[in-house]
């Protein structure tokens, strides 16, 4: 009795030790194969990108923002670089408002229509 007891529990820790193998490899498999995928994207990304920069509409833009190159007819508008009190209140205008209001109080404001004509004025 003794001796199946032993047999027996050999035969399930090599069962245990094969189906851990098992998971490791598959797990590995698994990850290899998520590079695999991700090399091949990246590798269509890249040819995609080489299409767009030999395309004539890239060569054009490049032209455009590189050598300052205009079309015929195309007039150029140069604006002076912004003064300090400019950027200043243009900054200030993007801050974003400290809400004071309850979570109803908010919900009925956007319900109403009341936050809209917040935002309008």
């Amino acid at each position: 009795m003794l001796i199946g007891l032993c047999i027996a529990a050999s035969w399930a820790w090599g069962s245990v030790q094969a189906m851990e193998r098992n998971y490791s490899l598959q797990k590995s498999v698994d990850y290899k194969q998520r590079e695999l995928s991700l090399a091949r994207l990246e590798k269509d990304k890249l040819k995609y990108e080489q299409n767009y920069y030999m395309s004539d509409e890239y060569k054009e833009l490049a032209a455009r923002e590189k050598l300052g190159l205009v079309t015929p007819g195309e007039k150029v508008l140069i604006l002076p670089p912004n003064t300090v009190s400019a950027n200043e209140e243009q900054k200030q205008s993007f801050t974003p408002q400290a809400v004071e209001q309850s979570n109803i109080q908010q919900w009925i404001n956007f319900l109403s229509g009341a936050a809209f004509r917040n935002l309008q004025r």
